[in-house]
């Protein structure tokens, strides 16, 4: 039966994907056809995650009857999309002259709102046919000490066929803020016919010096050199130590047990009863690995459809697919949570299908709502509304669990009999002590820094396109980014367990993956950097929406990079010990 209740959610997901293509109708219009004007949002240009309603401001709407709107999909509800009606009357192919909008009374309220926003920079940002447009609140007059706003909106729209490809707009008539005043609203707009093809109207929106700068490509130059260095070093270290260790080995293997037992033995070896022992806290473990690999399968799945969609073009598309990916993926969660505890030797299973399921969706929905309630006391756009809180909760309980439920039945049946190349000894070996370097903790800080170093640079990129006015469009260079990151994060791991085991440690489960889930721990604390340095950002609401977020888009990366590399570390664990013949 939740099979086919999840049915109709996932059509509605795909359908209101499906919505972001169509948004605008068909992007075609007849002459004299009506063009609407949304009005979004205004918040300062330092922070373009803070926004607010248009409308917040003393702004007025033109004379035509306003037009009803809703969110078109989750994501825009998520993403904070106010999206108004301005009452301009544009119609295609028609020119605008100079009209009057309307006349405001500046009182003392209305002129302390207006000095706040240009005081602090604030943008507002419209739309038309889907195409973004940002304009300037106003400026400061240097001569009179007075704070102005522009009240003259120029629209240049050019249109090549049907469709509109190119909108530019043009503040004019600043108006100094004077309590008492009587101030006059206007826009006009200008028709013109252009070269550039539909498909390519976003280009103006794009940054090529930016995202295509030589440190960008010397930054995946340098990372790609790292991957060649280190699988090399891995591979040769590796390779020509444990060829020492099998022939010694097999040196011993021809002695008798008194020989042996009196013979001084170290290495990874004589952790070999100890070797695939259940980790401690197993269920969490294997939930973590669980959310890890859909995390992975969102990763790489969004990246392709941006490459291949270019969904930047399409207002939410890309928290859109994001959503739907997730949700789709929802059995690669069971699947590898459920067979690695049932290997494990769990037997709570329903609990750690919980577990695996809600964990990320209560990490991020958890930090969301924290920054709701600050949001809701500064009546910013960026506040979820009530139903969209309800309508997050469903896909989890209705589409998630049960897909995560279906995966981890068949990882169970499927892949869940433990199949390990050495017996696992009845009592534990203790664990003899070793020098401070190689305490997991000291391995697992020192495990994230090169691969944190390997994608540092993308990080710069990736931060400034979020909290900056900068649209993020080179996922070919994220896609390679990051299959360098996981490169690089699985043959640190293995050097790092490889250490561990030759102390005689045995404990490489939990270390292998924090070793590698560390990487966030960087990442994060560039973070701190990048906001004290790269922006201007201050405030109670600001500080919380960035380190939350910040906060989520680390812990992400960190449970990605530690599944991976635990992945990577196993396969190489479960190699060099079915190579070894063991009494």
């Amino acid at each position: 039966m939740w099979l086919i209740s999840a049915v109709p959610i996932c059509l509605i997901l795909l359908l209101s994907t499906w919505c972001v293509v169509a948004d605008e109708h068909n992007h075609k219009y007849n002459d004299r056809e009506e063009v609407v004007l949304w009005m979004n949002t205004v918040g300062p240009y330092h922070n373009r995650q803070e926004t607010y309603a248009y409308f917040s401001l003393p702004f007025c709407s033109g004379a035509k009857q306003s037009i009803s709107h809703y969110h078109e999909t989750l994501s825009e509800a998520l993403q904070g999309v106010e999206l108004e009606f301005s009452g301009y009357e544009i119609d295609f192919k028609v020119d605008v002259s100079p009209t009057v909008i309307c006349m405001i009374d500046l009182t003392i309220d209305k002129v302390k709102a207006f000095t706040y926003a240009v005081k602090n920079q604030y943008w507002y940002q419209m739309y038309i046919d889907g195409l973004p447009i940002w304009g300037e609140v106003g400026k400061k007059d240097d001569q009179e000490e007075k704070y102005g706003i522009f009240t003259h909106k120029r629209f240049e729209i050019g249109y090549n066929g049907q469709q509109i490809v190119d909108i530019t707009l043009h503040n004019e008539k600043k108006e100094l803020l004077t309590p008492g005043a009587k101030i006059k609203f206007s826009y006009e707009v200008n028709w013109k016919q252009s070269s550039v093809e539909f498909k390519n109207r976003f280009d103006k929106y794009l940054d090529p010096k930016f995202f295509q700068h030589r440190i960008h490509w010397f930054s995946i130059f340098n990372s790609f050199m790292m991957v060649i260095f280190l699988v090399g070093l891995v591979s040769m270290i590796l390779m020509r130590t444990l060829r020492k260790d099998y022939a010694r080995y097999s040196k011993d293997e021809e002695i008798d047990d008194m020989e042996r037992d009196l013979g001084d033995e170290y290495g990874w070896k004589q952790v070999h009863g100890d070797v695939f022992r259940t980790p401690p806290h197993a269920l969490v473990f294997s939930a973590v690995i669980g959310a890890g690999c859909q995390l992975i399968s969102v990763v790489l799945g969004v990246i392709l459809f941006a490459i291949v969609g270019e969904l930047y073009t399409e207002r939410g598309s890309m928290l859109s697919t994001a959503i739907f990916v997730y949700a789709a993926t929802s059995p690669v969660n069971g699947y590898f949570g459920g067979s690695l505890y049932a290997r494990l030797g769990g037997r709570m299973w329903i609990r750690q299908m919980l577990v695996s399921a809600f964990m990320v969706p209560v990490f991020v929905c958890g930090t969301a709502f924290f920054i709701n309630f600050i949001a809701i006391g500064y009546h910013a756009s960026r506040a979820i509304p009530f139903g969209t809180m309800i309508a997050v909760t469903c896909i989890c309980i209705f589409v998630v669990l049960p897909l995560t439920l279906a995966g981890t039945v068949v990882g169970r049946n499927l892949d869940g009999q433990p199949d390990h190349p050495c017996r696992v000894n009845a009592v534990p070996r203790p664990i003899p002590e070793k020098k401070w370097f190689m305490e997991p903790a000291i391995i697992i800080l020192l495990g994230g820094v090169l691969p944190f170093g390997s994608i540092f640079i993308e990080m710069y990129f990736i931060f400034t396109s979020f909290w900056a006015y900068k649209i993020y469009y080179v996922y070919g260079f994220m896609l390679l980014v990051f299959t360098i990151l996981m490169i690089v994060t699985v043959c640190v791991t293995i050097v790092c367990t490889y250490f561990l085991l030759n102390a005689e440690d045995y404990r490489w489960q939990w270390t292998s993956f924090m070793s590698a889930a560390s990487t966030s721990i960087y990442v994060y604390a560039y973070s701190f950097y990048y906001f004290f340095f790269k922006t201007k950002m201050y405030g109670l609401f600001q500080t919380a929406f960035y380190f939350g977020y910040m906060a989520l888009f680390s812990g992400a990366l960190g449970i990605i990079c530690g599944t991976v590399g635990y992945l990577g570390t196993s396969v190489f664990v479960r190699k060099i010990y079915s190579n070894v013949k063991i009494d």
